[in-house]
């Protein structure tokens, strides 16, 4: 009959061997092994970071979405498109602005002395003018794609750098069951508290990095592909007011 009351006692003193360690968040990263304070400072950094070019992605390409639809509404206004490249030369740029440029520039460069009247000498226009684009596009969506790489790194590498302290927590705490011979909870708790905060870390850094990267992969490879379809536009213009040669810049066709 003993034995109840001494069971009763060692669970108390169980319980507040337990409640001895501060189980908190900033508890666990204080008592935690110098490994797992790097690795859970690392994907805490990570974790900011990855929010700081996500805002930056969504306002950019936010940004870039209303200028393109001004930008393609002037663009089909009927307004001469020599007219269009001197009023928005000093406008602040943006990669559809740029592209349009830079195939204006390269056609104004060349039809200064007047339009070719060989074919040969309109296809090598119609070439110089497309590359000059296209150099323009990917100069520019590279330029967009930075830190889209970082998320991809944080998204594919966070759950095993969380995984990494998970291990070494849990060594930790056969540590301490080694060292004292004891298999209490009050022994293996906070190694194991500590390994599993290390694990949530990498998933809270993981899970938003992966689901920023795919939604803003697939809006990138929209911009591309709107940016090739205006080259495409551009240059069917280019061709038709070729075969016409009725004027030195060209004119938008209805």
């Amino acid at each position: 009959m003993e034995e109840l009351p001494d069971r009763a006692v060692d669970a108390a003193v169980l319980a507040g061997s337990v409640g001895d360690h501060d189980l908190s968040m900033f508890g666990l990263f204080l008592q935690a092994d110098i490994i797992v304070k790097l690795v859970m400072l690392m994907l805490v950094v990570s974790s900011v970071w990855c929010w700081v070019v996500i805002f930056e992605k969504r306002a950019t390409l936010a940004k870039l979405t209303r200028r393109a639809k001004k930008f393609e509404d002037a663009f089909w206004s009927g307004e001469p498109l020599d007219k269009l490249y001197q009023r928005i030369k000093k406008s602040p740029h943006d990669p559809l602005l740029k592209t349009f440029s830079a195939g204006m520039e390269e056609w104004q460069n060349t039809v200064q002395s007047g339009i070719p009247a060989r074919e040969e000498l309109q296809a090598s226009l119609r070439q110089r003018v497309e590359r000059a684009m296209a150099v323009t596009i990917n100069r520019e969506m590279n330029r967009l794609e930075r830190g889209m790489t970082f998320l991809a790194t944080v998204g594919s590498t966070a759950p095993f750098i969380g995984l990494f302290g998970t291990v070494w927590g849990i060594i930790n705490s056969f540590k301490a069951i080694a060292a004292t011979n004891n298999t209490s909870l009050a022994v293996v708790a906070p190694g194991m508290a500590e390994a599993l905060f290390a694990t949530a870390l990498g998933l809270v850094a993981a899970i938003p990095a992966v689901v920023a990267y795919n939604g803003y992969s697939n809006r990138l490879s929209r911009y591309a592909g709107r940016l090739d379809a205006f080259v495409t536009e551009f240059t069917a213009i280019l061709s038709r007011h070729l075969e016409s040669q009725d004027s030195k810049s060209p004119r938008k066709v209805a």
